[in-house]
């Protein structure tokens, strides 16, 4: 039987029932809420390993719930649960936090199976060591940053993102491997979302975010780390 503590907040009653049932047949404690607010209370207090978020609930909407648990630093994995398909919504989706996204109507073992993917990527995906370069360390371990000694709040992709680079440290990592490693997309809703990651870490770890000496481009392919 499977172990993890699993938040489902989704509004739709004989959905969330359904959810329910096979999930804890899974083997999970599963937890519920019915609205952004309820469930964005419930993730705080109870810290499950992972929340399943409807994106149109009542209340907070998803998209919000999402942002706020991120500014919170909360750390496990996000599924959004959406009966939208356009892409602007899945890439918002995931700019706010979100590790994977699953339109409605879906199949239940997909669903079941996305959810082993993002708890044991939880469980074995942190490295035990510590980066340094420039005035920058990184313990992924701990999920923290310094810079100068100060501390930087980086968020969950953000670090993996690092993790990543760092592990090929000196050669060519694609956007499309970061979007496959990091987010676990199959089908990609775009590139962006990786360009505005690195944007942003650029920013915070970076002595010249214009003209960056470890996190650098490698035009029309992906990014290198250089330590």
């Amino acid at each position: 039987m499977s172990a993890g503590r699993i938040l489902i907040i989704e509004d739709e009653p004989d959905l969330l029932r359904g959810l329910e049932l096979n999930i804890k047949a899974e083997g999970y404690r599963v937890f519920t809420a019915t609205s952004g607010d309820a469930g964005l209370e419930a993730a705080v207090h109870e810290r499950p390993d992972l929340v399943l978020l409807d994106l149109m609930l009542p209340g907070m909407s998803g998209l919000d719930v999402c942002r706020e648990l991120r500014r919170k630093h909360f750390e496990a994995p996000i599924i959004m649960l959406t009966a939208r398909i356009e892409e602007v919504d899945r890439v918002v989706g995931l700019e706010v936090g979100a590790d994977d996204y699953v339109t409605k109507p879906f199949g239940i073992r997909e669903l079941l199976a996305r959810i082993r993917v993002r708890l044991r990527r939880r469980t074995t995906g942190a490295a035990n060591d510590i980066l340094r370069f420039a005035d920058v360390e990184l313990d992924f371990d701990k999920h923290q940053a310094t810079r100068g000694g100060r501390r930087v709040d980086l968020t969950g992709k953000e670090f993996e993102i690092l993790r990543l680079l760092a592990q090929h440290r000196g050669n060519i990592v694609t956007r499309e491997r970061l979007l496959d490693e990091v987010w676990g997309y199959e089908h990609y809703p775009t590139t962006r979302t990786v360009d505005n990651h690195i944007l942003r870490l650029r920013q915070k770890l970076e002595t010249e975010p214009s003209n960056p000496r470890h996190i650098l481009s490698v035009y029309g392919e992906g990014y290198r780390f250089v330590g």
